[in-house]
């Protein structure tokens, strides 16, 4: 007797077969995004993006996505990320035509939904101009948000094409930029970015096992970002002044860590030798912190007590706008070499961060 055909959907066992998993996010439908990072951490942005699950057709900082938006919310690395639609328009006044003012209306009224911004400003260039002041009107009564040209949380900008003739309208997706972090209660002048933190802590190296120093440590900026972004065997931070350890303190209470800060001379600490595998320092750049003259003396210094503090294989990071110094101090000693992680663009300074390994 003929045994009888398999069913194409039996497998050999008699059981069904087991179809491959879909995400079914790939099929809805999926809205082109652009990332703004600073000048010089373009590079690190675009590693972490490669990281957002779903991210494609990746052109730079243009990427598509159907995913929730607010996971890209979530970026470390990048200061604010829009959502992007194009207008086949052969100037901005061609946004005020019937058809493309509803689009437009539609468009920054999804935007609201995900950000639950308040108000609008416009960014573009001649945004004083009349069509800008038309569209900016026109955009008031739509959306029903007061129009704040300074202060307003739905940052939109309009811009032309990089490809094609006509006009790119770009809203940010957050009320504040993703650099201004939820954590950060407390702000003292010379602060750090907390976007430039991120950055230099994983062009350092994340290891669990790390015993993590970071040495005039203000706001608590450094500590912070690195405590959220994975485990680590211990971490302290010291500074000179109370005003900055009560600042970070209550930072670190915002962001729900426990981390050890204390008010010590981070040049004397009275710290065993090699009690640390990672220092992370944000030096004095000589303006609202510090001065040049100081800074003289400060550096050297230093360098030579963290060689102390640091394991056989530790690593330093330095973040300074005193390239000039840093680098003369550095050519003038030999326990430590180093190598440029980056330079970047922040609030009119170009500071460098380097990693240093003993030699």
């Amino acid at each position: 007797m003929p045994r009888p055909a398999r069913s194409d959907r039996t497998a050999p066992t008699g059981r069904k077969s087991s179809r491959p998993k879909v995400d079914h996010r790939t099929r809805a439908p999926a809205h082109e995004y652009e990332l703004e990072a600073l000048a010089g951490l373009e590079h690190v942005a675009a590693t972490e993006l490669d990281t957002v699950p779903l991210a494609r057709d990746i052109r730079g900082p243009r990427f598509w996505y159907p995913g929730d938006p607010e996971r890209l919310t979530r970026m470390k690395s990048v200061t604010a990320v829009y959502r992007v639609r194009g207008w086949d328009v052969p100037r901005p006044r061609g946004l005020l035509g019937h058809q493309q003012l509803g689009e437009l209306t539609a468009f920054l009224q999804e935007v609201v939904a995900v950000g639950g911004h308040t108000s609008f400003r416009i960014g573009a260039a001649g945004r004083e101009s009349p069509v800008m002041q038309r569209i900016a009107e026109e955009l008031q009564t739509a959306l029903q948000l007061p129009h704040e040209p300074e202060t307003g949380e739905l940052l939109i900008r309009i811009l032309p094409q990089q490809q094609g003739e006509g006009w790119d309208v770009l809203a940010r997706i957050t009320r504040r930029p993703l650099s201004a972090r939820a954590w950060r209660e407390c702000n003292m002048a010379g602060g750090l970015n907390a976007t430039i933190a991120y950055a230099a802590h994983k062009l350092a190296g994340q290891r669990d096992n790390d015993r993590i120093f970071n040495p005039m440590s203000g706001s608590g900026t450094l500590l912070i970002e690195r405590a959220l972004m994975g485990p680590y065997d211990a971490m302290v931070g010291v500074d000179i002044s109370a005003d900055a350890v009560r600042c970070a303190q209550t930072n670190i209470r915002a962001a729900k860590r426990e981390i050890e800060v204390a008010q010590i001379d981070a040049l004397h600490t009275g710290l065993p030798a090699r009690s640390f595998d990672l220092v992370m320092a944000d030096l004095p750049w000589g303006d609202a912190i510090g001065t040049h003259g100081g800074n003289e003396a400060l550096y050297p210094a230093f360098l030579k007590e963290m060689g102390r503090l640091t394991s056989q294989r530790g690593r330093l990071c330095v973040i300074t706008h005193e390239i000039r110094l840093f680098e003369r101090v550095l050519a003038e000693q030999q326990k430590w070499s180093a190598h440029e992680l980056f330079q970047v663009a922040s609030g009119g300074h170009h500071p460098k961060a380097y990693l240093l390994s003993k030699t």
